[in-house]
């Protein structure tokens, strides 16, 4: 078996890559990492240098990872810039680290893709040892294997890496058979209290509209990139991306996007939402806009991607990191897995002590947002027993 670690995902035939990831989670996708790499969004300089592993044997790949050296914590959104503050305070340097994740993209799913899982422990075993050699040999603090699947995390715990749980909220398909089927889950509540916020879309005159990938002009693009910087800036940054790489996306994956667009009463585009899908989820990623509508939000970013997804019979709706609000909108708690390999076993002690304490926390939490669900009780009691 042989481990090599790749400075840009262009030495790696896209064929090779792309039949291991095959039609499941877009964030993998060749194109996808390409894009970055080759527009710098991800670049040394923004703080992202590629490493990618690939595992092969005899010339056959038998797995992937997108992995990345960081010079920061930017763009992760499993955060860990307390413990850098740690390392500074006691004269140490955290950074650099390696890093498996999607580069700005806190969605869940695998990260080492495997071509044969009945040999994942193997592999797993395998890469851990070489992450841990590459990191003694070239100081790296620590290694982080963010967001991905939790079958995939336990077996990091075997090889001396911890274990942090987070969370997120998910929409899940019950096979509903159109947008008022699934209301009829909810309490008598909250389910005018949606068809409230929906009615306020029509009063204010806006039009929505679902694009799909194949359809998004040039026109769109920029308009809806027009959206996203301003959202950034109304938090003081800019956004991650550039244009020239939401261009790439559309050209070179198309059948894995959809775009929504708001629509005013004079037909000028007023706000936008950019989203990913694969056979089973909807990911909502990019969002903004110019105006300030009443519920135009909760109307782009959910209720629109719902719909798509009875459409479409998509198991799941995943629309991004945080947001309380949208508990009472039917989008569900769940935990989140993350592992984490600190090479100072000093360090790693204190923050296994965190990691501890912090789960306990956490789990506290999602069990409290979930006795807050809009759901009617049996609802809510099915739709835990399966996820």
């Amino acid at each position: 078996m042989k481990i090599d670690f790749l400075d840009t995902i262009e030495r790696i035939d896209k064929n090779d890559w792309n039949k291991l990831v095959r039609k499941k989670y877009p964030f993998l996708n060749y194109e996808f990492l390409k894009a970055l790499e080759i527009t710098k969004c991800v670049s040394p300089e923004e703080g992202w240098t590629p490493l990618h592993i690939v595992v092969s044997e005899k010339d056959i790949v038998l797995a992937i990872m997108p992995l990345y050296m960081k010079t920061d914590s930017q763009g992760e959104f499993i955060f860990d810039w307390s413990w850098a503050d740690a390392y500074y305070r006691n004269g140490l340097e955290y950074y650099p680290k390696l890093v498996s994740s999607i580069p700005f993209t806190p969605a869940s799913g695998p990260r080492l893709v495997i071509a044969d899982e009945s040999r994942s422990e193997e592999i797993i075993k395998a890469v851990s040892s070489a992450l841990k050699k590459i990191s003694e040999d070239n100081n790296f603090s620590s290694v982080h294997i963010l967001l991905a699947e939790k079958e995939e995390i336990d077996l990091y715990s075997n090889e001396d890496f911890s274990l942090r749980t987070s969370y997120s909220f998910h929409w899940f398909n019950k096979e509903y058979k159109n947008f008022n089927n699934f209301l009829e889950d909810m309490t008598s509540r909250q389910r005018k209290n949606i068809k409230k916020e929906r009615t306020k879309i029509s009063q204010q005159g806006i039009k929505m509209k679902k694009i799909s990938g194949h359809e998004i002009t040039e026109d769109m693009l920029e308009i809806f990139y027009k959206f996203y910087q301003v959202t950034y800036l109304k938090r003081g940054m800019r956004g991650y991306l550039n244009l020239e790489f939401f261009k790439k996306i559309v050209n070179k994956m198309p059948e894995s996007l959809l775009m929504v667009l708001a629509q005013n009463s004079s037909g000028e585009y007023v706000a936008g939402a950019l989203n990913f899908y694969d056979e089973e989820k909807l990911y909502g990623r990019y969002w903004g806009c110019l105006e300030e509508y009443d519920s135009l939000h909760f109307e782009t970013c959910y209720y629109q991607g719902i719909e798509f997804c009875i459409k479409e019979k998509l198991k799941s709706f995943d629309p991004g990191v945080q947001g309380e609000h949208k508990i009472k909108r039917g989008f569900c708690p769940i935990e989140t897995f993350s592992a984490h390999w600190i090479k100072d076993v000093r360090f790693k002690e204190a923050i296994d002590d965190f990691l501890s304490r912090e789960r306990v926390h956490i789990l506290e939490y999602n069990q409290d947002r979930k006795s807050r669900l809009p759901f009617k009780k049996e609802v809510t009691l099915d739709l835990y027993d399966k996820i």
